[in-house]
């Protein structure tokens, strides 16, 4: 045969059989079927299981989220409000020669804080505006955590600073 062509035996395909098991591999009958009922009865039972959890899950991540976002909103207030008493504090610091520095300051905070709600921010200045000494500006504003329309924690965010009179 010249060439090298390779020919196909006459007659049908040889059939593979599987050779039967010995000792050590054999496994009874009972068993496979066993463990394929177990199978089918497991897929059965966990029909629905996935939406269930879910269902369950779902308030608790809501809730999770919201206290977050309710946090971070009081947080950011209270950032605000320590950067407009820092502010005010800056400016009584060199206001002493101004007719009212008191009202100065006070109208400074409240520019500041332009965030918060200005009638519900509370502004303290307490200083004799002699050079030198100290000025102690001190702010509040209230705040409010609610869940769900309910009230967690309410109360008032201070911040207060103290700068030397120039």
């Amino acid at each position: 045969m010249a060439g090298g062509s390779l020919r196909r035996p006459k007659g049908p395909p040889p059939r593979f059989t599987r050779k039967p098991p010995t000792a050590n591999e054999s496994q009874p009958k009972d068993i496979i079927a066993a463990m394929n009922r177990r199978k089918k009865f497991s897929f059965r039972a966990q029909n629905g299981q996935t939406m269930t959890e879910f269902a369950l899950v779902l308030p608790l991540l809501a809730l999770l989220l919201f206290g977050v976002i309710q946090f971070g909103i009081a947080f950011n207030n209270y950032i605000t409000l320590t950067d407009a008493v820092r502010a005010g504090a800056r400016k009584a610091a060199v206001s002493r020669h101004q007719s009212n520095p008191e009202a100065v300051v006070i109208d400074q905070v409240r520019t500041a804080a332009t965030d918060l709600k200005s009638p519900d921010l509370l502004v303290d200045v307490t200083s004799n505006w002699e050079s030198g000494e100290s000025v102690r500006v001190h702010a509040s504003y209230p705040y409010s955590i609610s869940l769900l329309g309910l009230v967690v924690k309410k109360g008032r965010l201070n911040s207060e600073t103290i700068e030397r009179v120039e």
